[in-house]
Formats: structure tokens, sequence, C-alpha cells
């Protein structure tokens, strides 16, 4: 019989809430990619679950999930009202369409 190992992180509670207690917690005007989150919840490696987090959140939370990017600085694709969203609380975009994490990168422990 094959033992099967359940990532407990992808379906606690906990976790999607420390996920959304880091977003909440960004700045106007700056990003964090999911990797970052990740890392900051001891879990460096797992971006995909703070997508999975992100993609999951209540419609009652009021949360800035526009201001998480990828590790490249990618908006998420067909979310047309995220790069609207940046755009007017400041950050600009590179030629290639990403977010410039040099300049806009939220340093949270800095």
């Amino acid at each position: 019989m094959r033992d099967y190992k359940v990532d407990k992180a992808r379906f606690s509670d906990d976790f999607r809430r420390s996920v959304y207690e880091i977003v909440a917690q960004i700045p106007p005007g700056k990003v964090v990619t999911y990797g970052e989150i990740a890392t900051l919840l001891g879990m460096p490696g797992r971006s995909r679950l703070v997508g999975k987090a992100l993609k999951e959140v209540p419609p009652q939370f009021s949360l800035p999930c526009h201001r998480v990017v990828n590790a490249a600085g990618r908006l998420v694709p067909g979310w047309a009202e995220q790069k609207e969203l940046l755009l007017a609380e400041g950050v600009r975009l590179k030629t290639n369409g990403c977010v410039d994490l040099k300049r806009f990168m939220w340093k949270v422990f800095c």
C-alpha cells in the first residue's frame, strides 16, 4: 500500500489567515512576491500555495491582492484591474509589463 503525504498547509485555515494578514499589511505603492510571502511564513519554495490561498479569498474580505506579483514582477494574466490598481497607487511597470521589483518591492523586515 502506498503512503500518501498530505500537505496540511494546503488545507489549513491558519495558513490562509497568515497569508491574508501579510497581504493586508502591504502598503499602497509597494508589491510583494508570492515567494516572499511563503518565505515569511517559513515555507520557502511554496509560492503556489500562497497563490492558491489568494484565489480563495472570501468575497467579504477586502485585501489588496493586486499588490502580490510573481518573482519576475509579472502580473496575474487576465486580471486587467490589477494593472489599473497598481498604476493608481504609483507603481510603474517596465516596458515588458512587469513591476520593477528593485524599486517597488516592499522590504517587509528590513
